[in-house]
């Protein structure tokens, strides 16, 4: 991987003087080689079943796991077809396995990775991978289990090797664990 300048710009993509905010720092910088959207909710905690599920709680959970990462994608667009870069939208295994009371959160993944899907094959030219780094030691993760221990879990960390073996390849675009590309890396 080549050396290049990240600009970290903390906010929520849910709100939109951010995106565009983010937007203008890569206009600025005159390229964009990689976009992370890794910014994720996972809504209330113990997550409810979906008869149960607050309607609007489930909107902002699909504006930030969702449309927040679309925006992005569609304001960095013109910068990232012009390297070609890569788009790396994270994701979860709950987009794909059935999970008592993960129905918000697992059907904003669902629809996070079908747009990646989609848009790999509108953007051929562009590198779209949708990651799942699988269970981690995380707040986030903490909260979808209140008062257990998750301390089991690995830490983010050790995920990052997969996500570089990703980046650093020349793999196509698709959906890839970071179980599958530790094993191969």
């Amino acid at each position: 991987m080549g050396s290049g300048t990240v600009t970290a710009i903390p906010g929520d993509v849910a709100d939109l003087h951010h995106v565009a905010a983010l937007a203008a720092a890569a206009q600025e910088a005159g390229r964009l080689d990689l976009l992370v959207n890794n910014a994720s909710m996972l809504g209330p905690s113990p997550q409810p079943n979906v008869d149960v599920y607050p309607i609007d709680v489930l909107r902002h959970v699909i504006e930030v796991n969702l449309i927040g990462p679309i925006r992005l994608i569609q304001t960095t667009l013109p910068l990232l077809r012009e390297t070609p870069g890569t788009v790396v939208n994270i994701t979860s295994d709950a987009a794909v396995e059935g999970y008592e009371g993960w129905g918000g959160y697992g059907a904003s993944k669902a629809a996070l990775e079908q747009i990646s899907n989609v848009l790999a094959a509108e953007e051929p030219a562009l590198r779209v991978y949708w990651f799942d780094p699988g269970d981690m030691n995380t707040r986030m993760h903490q909260e979808a289990f209140p008062g257990e221990d998750i301390s089991d879990r690995p830490s983010p960390g050790t995920r990052v090797p997969a996500l570089l073996a990703l980046l650093d390849g020349t793999r196509a675009s698709g959906r890839y664990t970071a179980s599958d590309l530790l094993v191969t890396a």
